[in-house]
């Protein structure tokens, strides 16, 4: 299964998907005006890699600083993807990044973790910059 790297712009977040590396990353900010034709790839992928043996252990960071709207509405999607793993009972482990001082990612992380069947972390990092 090929990975995917899509690389971090100032409206796009760094993604990479590498079921090899067993490495699932989000990071940076995501405000892209059209977030459907950007996330549908990585939804695509998703999708496969549900479908097409994934690995026994799967752990995604999200390591985001910002996103808007409509992009959160496409990261609900991405971690919905995972849930559905989770669901089929393969260990899926989300670790949420942010910033201390950073209230509205954290709530976010919060809001996403109470919806979702998925073991979650919430990781205060005070290392992350855009």
């Amino acid at each position: 299964m090929e990975s995917i790297v899509i690389e971090r712009t100032d409206d796009k977040p760094r993604i990479i998907l590498d079921k090899k590396r067993n490495l699932f990353l989000f990071e940076g900010v995501s405000m892209c005006e059209d977030v459907t034709t950007f996330y549908k790839p990585v939804i695509d992928w998703l999708n496969n890699y549900y479908l097409h043996n994934p690995n026994p252990n799967t752990i995604v960071k999200f390591k985001l600083m910002y996103f808007n709207t409509a992009s959160s509405k496409m990261i609900l999607n991405v971690l919905l993807c995972f849930d559905e793993l989770c669901k089929k009972g393969h260990d899926v482990h989300v670790e949420w990044y942010y910033q201390p001082d950073d209230n509205d990612m954290e709530d976010a992380g919060k809001f996403y973790s109470s919806r979702l069947s998925i073991a979650w972390k919430m990781i205060k990092d005070d290392t992350m910059d855009l």
